[in-house]
C-alpha cells in the first residue's frame, strides 16, 4: 500500500468526523497528503492538524455544503488552480434519515437525496476524467447493507444506497481496460454519528453488531488497491447479504424491519 499511494494525494468527503476521519487518517498513514472536505470546518481544521502532526504529510481542510452543485463546481475548480492532482477519490460524506416514509419531512429527505445521490454522483463525474486522462486513479463510494435489500423506516436511505452499488459496479466494469477503478464498500452499523444523526436509538442487532470505523476504513481501502468492484465488511454482513438472494424480497423486508425496530 505505501508503494501505491506514497506521494499522491486524496479527497475525502464527510471528513470531518466517524469514516470520513479514519479513511484521511489511515490514507495519510500510508504517505498520502489529503484534501479533507466537509461543512464544518472547525472540526475539519482539528484533524487535518492532528494528521500533518502524526504523519508528516500536508493535509488541506476545505469547508463545503456538497449538496450545493455550484459548491461541487467551484470545489474542482478551486483545486485545479491550486495544481493539485486528486489521485484517490472517497466519496463519503451522507447521511441517513430514520422513520416511516409518509413522516419524514420533504426537505429532509431532499437533502440527504441530494448528498447521498446527486452529489456523489456528480463528483465522480468531475473528477474522474482527470484520472482517466492520467490513465491512474482510485474511486471509493460509501454506500450500505441497506443496499442489498429494501429496508422499512430507512425506506429512501438504503434506495439511495442501491444507487451508489450498482452505479459503483457498473463504472468498475467500464474502465476495466484503464488505469482507473472504482470500488464500493458497504458497511453494515459502525461506531459513528450514523445514528444519532438519522435519529434512531441503537436496537438490539446493531448494539451487537457494531463494527469499529477504523476496521471498516481499512477493508475498504484493501479492497480498492485490489481495485474490486464491491466488498462487505464483516462475516455477519457479507452473509446476510449473500443470504439475500436466497429468500423473497417481501421476507428479507420483514428481516430488515425486525433489525431496525426490535430493542
Amino acid at each position: 500500500m505505501d508503494t501505491e499511494l506514497k506521494g499522491k494525494t486524496a479527497l475525502v468527503t464527510g471528513a470531518s468526523s466517524g469514516l470520513g476521519v479514519d479513511f484521511a487518517r489511515q490514507l495519510a498513514q500510508h504517505g498520502m497528503d489529503v484534501i479533507l472536505v466537509a461543512r464544518r470546518l472547525d472540526l475539519l481544521q482539528s484533524v487535518a492538524e492532528q494528521i500533518e502532526r502524526d504523519f508528516n504529510v500536508s493535509a488541506w481542510a476545505i469547508p463545503a455544503d456538497l449538496a450545493d452543485s455550484q459548491v461541487r463546481q467551484e470545489l474542482y475548480q478551486h483545486i485545479h488552480a491550486e495544481g493539485r492532482q486528486v489521485d484517490v477519490l472517497v466519496n463519503n460524506a451522507g447521511f441517513g434519515v430514520y422513520g416511516n416514509f409518509v413522516d419524514v419531512p420533504w426537505e429532509r429527505e431532499q437533502q440527504m437525496l441530494e448528498l447521498d445521490i446527486i452529489a456523489m454522483a456528480h463528483l465522480t463525474k468531475l473528477f474522474i476524467k482527470d484520472m482517466l486522462q492520467r490513465n491512474s486513479g482510485y474511486i471509493l463510494m460509501v454506500a450500505s447493507i441497506g443496499a442489498y435489500q429494501p429496508s422499512p423506516t430507512y425506506a429512501s436511505y438504503s434506495a439511495a444506497k442501491a444507487y451508489v452499488l450498482n452505479l459503483g459496479e457498473a463504472l468498475n466494469f467500464e474502465l476495466r481496460h484503464s488505469g482507473v477503478s472504482v470500488t464500493v464498500v458497504s458497511p453494515g452499523v459502525t461506531a459513528t454519528e450514523f445514528l444519532k444523526v438519522s435519529g434512531q436509538e441503537p436496537t438490539l442487532y446493531q448494539r451487537l453488531m457494531m463494527m469499529q470505523s477504523t476496521d471498516v476504513v481499512r477493508i475498504a481501502i484493501e479492497s480498492m488497491l485490489k481495485r474490486k468492484p464491491s466488498v462487505v465488511p464483516g462475516i455477519f454482513n457479507a452473509l446476510f447479504t449473500w443470504g439475500n438472494r436466497l429468500i423473497s424480497r417481501r421476507m428479507s423486508a420483514q428481516i430488515s424491519y425486525w433489525f431496525m425496530t426490535y430493542r
